[in-house]
């Protein structure tokens, strides 16, 4: 699949939400939309100092998703109950950049995830995906208790995949976490468009389209 026996790059970093998952806008809005929101209200709630004082806990594994789903549905005005599985209900696989995932892989690309983690219980997130066979490396920011755009959760996914952050690539729907990345000297691509994604990384990797 690849067309240079010395590829420019050894190692492609992926964010989940937004990027092996639905673009997280539409994800929000339909939740809006089934909850009885306005359009504009989790973003809202998200962008409080309670909400992001939630967000970062949660990532850090400090508090349980149960815990969020609490103290966050009280922000926005909706029941706690599964919260967070009603939010990401349409949080479904991006095939197109999962594809190309699975290609540079068996092109000899070492892969990882690395994710600000929601918690996995009671609601999974990641169930379906496979992430642990399907990518050389997995870091969950729970997990570690350090988030993006810490560098140093972006080091523990080189060090895990063995390669140098000049040789990797990594893909985000945030620009902040893009420009952290960035400052370690890894190559950032702004992810938020699937289709577009996964051609700009064809390109960028010298893979076919099969």
């Amino acid at each position: 699949m690849a067309t240079s026996a010395e590829p420019k790059y050894q190692g492609l970093i992926f964010d989940f939400f937004g990027v092996l998952t639905f673009n997280m806008v539409e994800v929000i809005s339909y939740f809006e939309d089934r909850e009885g929101l306005a359009r504009g209200t989790f973003l809202r709630g998200w962008a409080d100092p309670r909400g992001q004082e939630l967000f970062r806990r949660l990532e850090l594994g400090e508090i349980t998703q149960t815990n969020w789903n609490t103290g966050f549905a009280a922000l926005i005005g909706v029941a706690p109950d599964d919260l967070m599985a009603r939010y990401l209900h349409d949080a479904f696989p991006a095939h197109h950049v999962l594809k190309v995932a699975r290609q540079a892989r068996a092109a000899g690309i070492r892969t990882a995830v690395v994710s600000n983690s929601l918690g996995r219980e009671p609601y999974d997130p990641y169930a379906g995906f496979d992430l642990e066979r399907s990518f050389d490396a997995v870091v969950l920011s729970e997990e570690h208790g350090v988030r993006k755009p810490d560098a140093a959760i972006f080091r523990l996914a080189l060090d895990e995949l063995g390669v140098p952050a000049e040789r990797c690539l990594f893909v985000d729907d945030s620009e902040q976490n893009l420009a952290a990345a960035h400052r370690l000297g890894i190559t950032p691509l702004l992810a938020l468009d699937e289709v577009v994604a996964a051609r700009r990384l064809r390109e960028l990797l010298g893979l076919t389209d099969e």
